[in-house]
């Protein structure tokens, strides 16, 4: 069996606090961007992990503008947000994007992927739900909605 000595084996190089951000900066919230940097294992100056305050910080000392959902283009809403949506989990979510089913961007490896809000009412879209539903068990809902403890031989 294979086994990585170092972490650069298994990571790509992390990106500097200060490129992600001036990548990331105005399209995400301040605490979508912190999530991601600590994903990404980007560290603060002293070494710390990123939070809502540290980031906002830093932004407002690089001069990047807050995240303002009215500004935007075209809207946007993370893969996460886009599988609650759809009624599926992230990782189908994330199966139908990597077979192009649902378009989805991501700026950087570790950082959220962007899906366009309009996708997720496309026919393609829809048929690729429809196929993850219909692979799921006969008894979904009772499985998803269980309340009651069972324990073997009772």
């Amino acid at each position: 069996m294979w086994r990585a000595s170092r972490p650069e084996d298994i990571l790509p190089i992390a990106p500097s606090a200060v490129e992600a951000l001036r990548k990331l900066g105005g399209h995400w919230p301040d605490r979508e961007l912190a999530v991601s940097l600590n994903r990404m294992l980007c560290k603060t100056g002293d070494g710390e992990s990123w939070t809502t305050v540290r980031v906002r910080d830093m932004r407002q000392r690089l001069g990047i503008p807050e995240y303002d959902a009215t500004k935007v283009d075209v809207p946007m809403i993370s893969l996460m947000k886009a599988a609650e949506k759809l009624g599926i989990c992230v990782g189908s979510a994330k199966s139908l994007v990597q077979r192009g089913i649902l378009p989805a961007t991501q700026i950087l490896p570790g950082s959220p992927w962007m899906v366009p809000v309009e996708a997720l009412s496309s026919e393609a879209v829809r048929i690729g739900v429809q196929g993850v539903v219909d692979r799921r068990p006969k008894f979904y809902e009772d499985y998803r909605y269980d309340k009651v403890v069972r324990l073997p031989g009772i």
